[in-house]
């Protein structure tokens, strides 16, 4: 009998995570770390990035800014600080997704390149995988 339990989301998670580390070698298995940095102004957060570390690479969950700090270069002094600690990790890569609507453009001036994409998803617009590789 199959039931939804949505409570059971964490426990699913772990397994998939134990029965991974089993198939990876010692060098890859980093620890899971998840990070955030924040820019504020005048005591106010103008922007946001999340990020999680794993398996020898950054994935970068959510890059943020307001509207009022978009264009200023907000997005590209946070993705550099995430840079960076991908860097002092011995991170091999970065890894990302972003959609047509968002920030692809951005992300292709910044030395990212496009790995894949789903098109009409969400309807109407594209989805993006980007990747940055590190020396």
């Amino acid at each position: 009998m199959i039931q939804r339990r949505d409570e059971s989301r964490d426990f699913i998670r772990k397994n998939v995570i134990e029965y991974n580390k089993q198939k990876l070698s010692s060098a890859v298995k980093t620890p899971l770390e998840e990070i955030a940095f924040v820019m504020e102004e005048e005591n106010e957060v103008i922007g946001g990035i999340s990020a999680t570390l794993f398996w020898q690479h950054l994935h970068i969950d959510f890059l943020w800014v307001t509207d009022e700090k978009r264009g200023n270069g907000v997005g590209r002094k946070l993705l550099q600080q995430v840079e960076r600690l991908a860097e002092e990790k011995e991170c091999r890569l970065i890894l990302l997704d972003t959609f047509s609507f968002q920030a692809p453009g951005f992300y292709l001036k910044e030395g990212y390149e496009i790995c894949g994409k789903v098109e009409n998803h969400p309807e109407g617009h594209t989805q993006y995988f980007l990747q940055k590789k590190l020396s």
